[in-house]
């Protein structure tokens, strides 16, 4: 049994050999062991530093506020005939709203006037009276004191019916008091009392609030340190801001710089500033919060790279730049400063000019002079070398 598989090895071991021989004689190449394989660079993303105008602008925070708000309230004691007006209705100036009671006061411009027709129907008497006596006392057919009795009479009744006059003057304009109009254009808010109710001129509640919301105010705050900045900018004419409601699909509201206090505050060193937006699609609302970005002047040659592109360590702000060298692409960091953000972009300033490349993803692995190898310029990749075709595997043949 041992001579037998020692047998069969012997025979295996003789046809392998053959087989490799026959090969070699064939042509056939025996595949080399793989030579190391070249470093390859960090794969990166760079964008181009770009030179180009951009705005200076100050970012902050914000109130909506009403240009105008009027508590309606009655200035008669009454009751509620008639309400012209429902919640959260629009109104314009002199529309009515509430219609009380007017009997009361129909009936007192009548009686003023009744008083008038009296007293004139009485001064036209003391006239004739006068205008008879007047001859006889050139003649001296009457006494002094009968006349100067009847002139007086003409001159208290010409009093009394200016008294009368102007009593219904202010009984119409009590009248007038039953018909409550609405004194601007705007939103009412609740309407606070309904039909048949009564109500008083000394009542703390209002019958509803109106809201002008066109146009509108936003308020904020800017450091005294941008105080130069913006008289500068308003100096030379309307000063632009835009609003913005956070978290929210509405578009930004433009508008432009109405009013600043007079003082900046000083407990929190700010300056108070009011910027008056048209609000024609009425975003902004009363109380609301916004974010404020407000342009004072554009830089004409500003430096702009992305806000990915920018790195920070202890020493402050830093950039990678791509340097070529003999063909081979290498970074090299560079201290910046950042200006100011716009959106997603930042102007910086340092050591970087127009047209550079900065890296904007895959830093974590960069230091000075590593290799990279960049697989995406300005968001797309470039353009690869074409792979070359595997080669076909070879057959034996028998």
């Amino acid at each position: 049994m041992r001579v037998r598989l020692y047998f069969l090895a012997v025979v295996a071991t003789v046809l392998g050999t053959g087989v490799l021989i026959y090969a070699l004689q064939r042509g056939t190449a025996v595949p080399p062991v793989a030579e190391k394989a070249e470093k390859k660079g960090v794969p990166v993303a760079v964008v181009t530093v770009q030179q180009k105008p951009a705005p200076v602008q100050i970012v902050t925070v914000g109130r909506v506020q009403t240009l105008a708000t009027v508590a309606v309230r009655s200035r008669i004691d009454g009751v509620i005939s008639s309400v012209e007006v429902s919640d959260g209705q629009e109104v314009k100036a002199g529309d009515e709203l509430f219609h009380l009671d007017d009997r009361e006061a129909q009936d007192a411009v009548k009686l003023a006037e009744a008083n008038l027709g009296k007293d004139q129907a009485l001064l036209a008497n003391a006239k004739r009276e006068v205008d008879r006596l007047t001859p006889l006392a050139a003649k001296n057919f009457t006494t002094k004191q009968d006349y100067d009795t009847a002139t007086t009479n003409v001159a208290t009744l010409q009093a009394t019916v200016a008294a009368d006059q102007a009593a219904i003057e202010t009984a119409k304009v009590t009248l007038s008091y039953t018909v409550i109009r609405a004194p601007i254009a705007g939103r009412v808010g609740t309407v606070a009392l309904k039909l048949g109710s009564s109500l008083r001129a000394a009542d703390s509640t209002p019958l509803v609030t109106i809201n002008q919301l066109q146009p509108i105010l936003v308020a904020f705050s800017i450091a005294q340190e941008d105080m130069g900045e913006l008289q500068r900018a308003m100096a030379a004419g309307p000063v632009a801001v835009k609003a913005t409601i956070p978290d929210s699909s509405a578009p930004a509201e433009q508008g432009s710089v109405s009013y600043v206090e007079n003082a900046i505050d000083p407990a929190t060193n700010t300056l108070s500033v009011k910027a008056q937006f048209p609000n024609a699609d009425e975003f902004l609302w009363p109380a609301q919060f916004v974010n404020v970005v407000m342009t004072v002047r554009v830089d004409p040659n500003a430096i702009v790279i992305p806000a990915t592109a920018v790195q920070i360590n202890q020493e402050g702000s830093y950039a990678w730049v791509v340097d070529d060298q003999n063909g081979q692409k290498t970074v090299t960091m560079r201290k910046i400063k950042v200006i100011r953000q716009l959106g997603e972009e930042m102007v910086v300033e340092g050591d970087l000019k127009a047209d550079e490349l900065v890296v904007t993803e895959g830093q974590l692995r960069l230091e000075n002079g590593t290799k990279i190898d960049i697989t995406k310029t300005n968001g797309t990749a470039p353009p690869g070398p074409v792979e070359p075709a595997k080669p076909a595997a070879v057959r034996i043949d028998p």
